[in-house]
């Protein structure tokens, strides 16, 4: 299954869990992801995989040293899902996380992300597609101090295009008021609590509305509790937005909040 010969392996589908109160738009029928026909996203008349990759390879060092993090993968990501990326540490989930989301440049093999082949981009054009097409949320929040909350939601708009309309600033607002962190936009960072920070990080990853969102560790930082919320408010941006959520961790109990569980171990898919 992990290797180019096989084929590729998808997340294991999980069942749904309990819907939350309050969504924010009406879900078509059918599993989370799945197109208003009911199909499966992934599966033939569904939606396309939001991210594939083939035969993907990693390998760090050279001689004795040599360390191969990733030995062949293939795996497809479905759309509209959330998926949980888990193994022990040095497993080479983090690493095939990065290849996917166009952060680290494989040693051999393709990804394939909303239709593009990241390895046919230079690296301008990388950076561009990252900004517009993929959002990240961090274990350390990755907020810049100096900006309110507001400010850091908007600086990956700002970043593309020096002056935003009022759109922009409306849904900022109600990515904010979603998350429950509206109260809070004119603070800076160190005002927040951890899990109010990590909030306004996922709000920033949301505000221009990626095809996927990739988070790595992102309770990493936090208490059980508000671990739940973060893990919460990810599952809702699938079930309420149709967000693509792909998210890396060693912790079960976080896993459970997936849809799909894909398990790394010794740099092959388990």
């Amino acid at each position: 299954m992990s290797t180019s010969r096989r084929a590729p392996a998808t997340a294991t589908r999980r069942d749904a869990a309990q819907a939350d109160p309050g969504r924010l738009t009406p879900l078509p029928a059918g599993e989370p992801g799945d197109d208003p026909a009911g199909k499966p996203a992934g599966e033939p008349g569904g939606r396309p995989p939001a991210a594939s990759a083939r035969g993907l390879t990693k390998t760090y060092g050279r001689g004795a040293a040599q360390v191969h993090a990733l030995r062949g993968v293939d795996l497809d990501v479905p759309s509209g899902r959330f998926t949980a990326i888990m193994g022990p540490s040095g497993s080479g989930k983090s690493t095939l996380m990065h290849c996917l989301a166009g952060l680290d440049q494989p040693s051999g093999g393709t990804v394939v992300v909303d239709g593009t082949d990241l390895g046919s981009l230079g690296d301008d054009a990388l950076t561009v597609f990252r900004r517009e097409h993929i959002g990240f949320v961090f274990q350390s929040f990755n907020l810049l101090p100096m900006l309110t909350a507001r400010q850091n939601i908007l600086l990956p708009l700002e970043l593309g295009s020096p002056r935003l309309d009022d759109a922009a600033r409306e849904r900022a607002h109600e990515l904010a008021e979603s998350l429950g962190v509206a109260d809070r936009l004119d603070h800076l960072p160190a005002e927040l609590s951890g899990g109010q920070q990590q909030r306004v990080a996922i709000a920033r990853a949301l505000i221009t509305s990626p095809s996927l969102l990739f988070a790595d560790e992102p309770t990493g930082n936090l208490d059980s509790t508000t671990s739940a919320e973060v893990l919460d408010h990810l599952r809702r941006s699938v079930r309420e937005l149709g967000q693509t959520v792909v998210m890396v961790t060693h912790e079960p109990d976080a896993a459970a909040y997936a849809d799909d569980v894909v398990t790394v171990q010794d740099g092959l898919i388990a």
